[in-house]
Parts: C-alpha cells; sequence; structure tokens
C-alpha cells in the first residue's frame, strides 16, 4: 500500500492522508479528475504522477514524473523526472503544498468493540482502531508522534473525542460565550469528494435561548452560504443536533493577525499595507453584493493569514449586515469601531474605518486606541510620532478614520489604490 500524507508546512504535522492499495499510476493536482485534489493556486491542474514500475535492472519501484509549471521539488531538489524512494517528502511549486510518499506493510488490527462500519478494509484505505462505550476510538498503532492527528500507518485519526453526525471531533480549538469551535474530520467525504479536516462551530445551549444570540449564529452561516470567494471561509453545512445548532466550515491554516503580532512583534509597513490591501478586495466584494453586506467587525483577530499563501482571509461572519436594514445592536471592536457604527447605524464606510487602527496596530504591536486621543473638536488617531508610519500613510489613515463617512474613501477599490501609492 503507497500513502500520501498533505503535511502542514511549518511543523510538517499531517493534515489529510490518502492511500492506494494495488494502483500503479498516481496522479496530484489541482483538476478534479486527478487521485489527489490539491486546491492551491501554485499547483498544475495535472502537476504529478507517481508510476509503479518493474525494472529488470532494479525490481519494482515507484517512479515521479513532473509535469507543473512551477515544478517539484523531491527531498528539497528540483526534478523532472526521478525515482521516488520510501518516506521521500514532495513540494509542489516553492512554496506550495508539501506531500510525503510513504510505502506500507497492510496490517489490521482486530481488537476491541467493533463492528463492520467500525472496523473496515476498503481499495483504498485499511483502518484499525479500538472503539469505546461511548463511541470514542483510539487507533491501536505504534510509532505515532503525539502531535500527530491521524496514523501514519492507517490515515486514520488517532483519537476522536466525540461523533456528531458524520462529522469526528479530534479537538477543542477554543470556547467562548457564544458556543464552542472544534476541529473535525469528514472521513466520509460527505461535504466534498474527499476526507477533510473543517472546523465546526456549536453554538451553546445556553445562547440557544437568547433570540439576538441565535439570529447572530444563524446570520453567519446563511451569509456564508450565500458567499464565494478565496478570503472568505466555505461554507459546508449547518444543521441542528441533539438541541444544539451547529455550522461546518472551512479550516483555514495560518495565524490571525494578532496573534501574529503579539508573537512575533510590528510588520513591515510594506507586509501592512500588502495585507490591507487583500482585506480591501475582500470588502469590495462583500460590498458589492446585492444588498451590499456590512462585516461590523473588522480587526486584527478576524484577519487571518493563510500559512500557503500569505493571503488574508476574514473570518467571523456572525455580525454581518445588510446596508438599508433597521439600525440594531451595537457590535465591533473598541478602538476599531468607527462612530456611525458606535449608535448601530453601520454603513460600507464603517468597515473601512477599521483599515486605519488595523494599520495602527500591526505597525506599533499596540492597541490603538493609546493614539486614540482629541485633536481639535474631535478625537482622532494621532500617529505622527510613530516611524514607521509615512506621512503618505499618515494621509491615508486620518482619512479612512474621518469622523463622518462622507470624508472618508467611499469604496474598497479607493481605499486599497491610496494604500497601493504608499508603498514603499
Amino acid at each position: 500500500m503507497v500513502s500520501l500524507t498533505l503535511l502542514e508546512p511549518q511543523q510538517k504535522t499531517p493534515l489529510q492522508q490518502w492511500c492506494f492499495e494495488n494502483s500503479s499510476i498516481i496522479r496530484i493536482g489541482r483538476a478534479t479528475d486527478n487521485h489527489v485534489v490539491l486546491t492551491d493556486s501554485l499547483v498544475s491542474r495535472h502537476h504529478l504522477e507517481l508510476r509503479h514500475v518493474d525494472s529488470a535492472d532494479n525490481g519494482s519501484g515507484w517512479r515521479l514524473i513532473s509535469q507543473g509549471t512551477n515544478g517539484t521539488f523531491l527531498n528539497g531538489v528540483l526534478v523532472i523526472q526521478s525515482p521516488l524512494p520510501d518516506n521521500s517528502l514532495l513540494q509542489l511549486a516553492q512554496g506550495g503544498p508539501i506531500l510525503q510518499f510513504q510505502i506500507q506493510e497492510v496490517t489490521v488490527l482486530e481488537t476491541g468493540l467493533r463492528s463492520p462500519q467500525q472496523i473496515q478494509a476498503t481499495e483504498e484505505n485499511v483502518v484499525a482502531t479500538v472503539y469505546s462505550a461511548q463511541g470514542q476510538y483510539t487507533c491501536t498503532h505504534e510509532g505515532n508522534s503525539p502531535n500527530n492527528l491521524f496514523c501514519i500507518h492507517c490515515g486514520q485519526p488517532l483519537s476522536v473525542q466525540q461523533k456528531i453526525r458524520h462529522y469526528q471531533v479530534l479537538r477543542t480549538l477554543g470556547q467562548g460565550g457564544m458556543g464552542t469551535t472544534y476541529l473535525a474530520w469528514d472521513g466520509a467525504g460527505q461535504i466534498g469528494s474527499i476526507p477533510q479536516l473543517l472546523v465546526l462551530k456549536q453554538m451553546n445551549a445556553d445562547m440557544a435561548k437568547i433570540a439576538k444570540a441565535q439570529e447572530l449564529f444563524e446570520r453567519e452561516a446563511h451569509t456564508l452560504k450565500s458567499l464565494n470567494h478565496p478570503g472568505i471561509p466555505k461554507y459546508y453545512d449547518f444543521f441542528v443536533e441533539g438541541g444544539k445548532k451547529y455550522l461546518a466550515m472551512e479550516l483555514i491554516h495560518g495565524q490571525d493577525l494578532e496573534k501574529r503580532v503579539y508573537t512575533t512583534g510590528p510588520v513591515t509597513p510594506s507586509q501592512a499595507i500588502a495585507w490591507m490591501i487583500q482585506t480591501c478586495d475582500i470588502l469590495e466584494y462583500l460590498h458589492s453584493q446585492e444588498p451590499p453586506l456590512i462585516h461590523r467587525d473588522i480587526k486584527p483577530a478576524n484577519l487571518m493569514v493563510r500559512s500557503s499563501l500569505n493571503r488574508i482571509v476574514i473570518l467571523d461572519f456572525g455580525a454581518v449586515k445588510e446596508i438599508g436594514t433597521a439600525p440594531g445592536t451595537r457590535i465591533g471592536a473598541e478602538g476599531y469601531c468607527a462612530p456611525e457604527q458606535e449608535r448601530g447605524q453601520p454603513l460600507t464606510q464603517s468597515d473601512l474605518y477599521a483599515i486605519g487602527p488595523t494599520l495602527i496596530f500591526l505597525l506599533t504591536g499596540e492597541n490603538p486606541f493609546k493614539y486614540y486621543r482629541q485633536r481639535g473638536r474631535n478625537f482622532r488617531f494621532d500617529v505622527a510620532k510613530v516611524p514607521t508610519i509615512s506621512s503618505q500613510l499618515r494621509d491615508a489613515i486620518d482619512r479612512v478614520t474621518e469622523p463622518l463617512p462622507r470624508d472618508r474613501y467611499q469604496t474598497a477599490k479607493e481605499l486599497a489604490a491610496a494604500l497601493a501609492a504608499c508603498k514603499v
């Protein structure tokens, strides 16, 4: 049996695995007719082919044939055709996804409480599990790192906390007043053509009794379902199970800007500007919907950077509001919230306002509220003494945070152009 494991680029921990028995050709690429589909812009439609070959001189083995425009790296070396040793690392393009190639002996452990559904040998997968009375299980194979999510032998989750419908909960990502967020595994591939990791958000039972909380949770699901943009997490599923509401959505591999800055410190002006231009592109998409959608909670903690592409993804669509609807609850983070939004009357320009304090945070590593002080008759951000903020960028921050919406940049496209002119 041959396995291909998609690895997280920094920690090299497994994210997803494909197993093949009795296969002589394995095709990898972006197109859906490949055996392994990788939806990454650096990957060509038919990027790579792995062939099992028999040679009179060297016996049987595997060979790599690269057809990708951006090249393929075998253990760090750029190759076009090459023998493929066991336990090799394949990177599809510089900065692209990394796959671990392994040749494995097939073994099935038949231990514990089991059923045909619980332990099954299929053409593409061999499953070895021990089940508890609660439906939780742990893989019985040895030699796995404690940091691994999946077994390196059978490709199944090492430990499942609970099962919610067909979703296997692997770990808890976060808990808050609204609910709990889980890392889950769709092993059956019911939400796509292949098994995959995802985020499963569960609404707390206590919050389900509050009408406004229910509205916000359902609004996030409804909004995500209607949108299609690489800078917005994909919607997968929304359901009620055991009296609790769940939202299944795309897992973004990366780090939010708040954690990024708190971990590594302020970023360079060019990087901060590039990220905010990307944010403007996503806001332009939201604001161009009919009717326009206002996010209402743009802040560093809701802006994630994808590890593989260094591209911004906007998170948390629970606060999204259609323009023209009645004034509602005040939503927004202190320091990032526009004056009219404070009054419960947000506009598309309110989302743009938040770009100003977000830039201040990225370039100083400090809460932008620290720079919010009285200037003339109004309270404004004063960043004149911040050395990393040029006079041109300071002017852009001043304009986008004007107290009156009519005095700001009117569209995300206009703000993006102004930021592009500030690049050094």
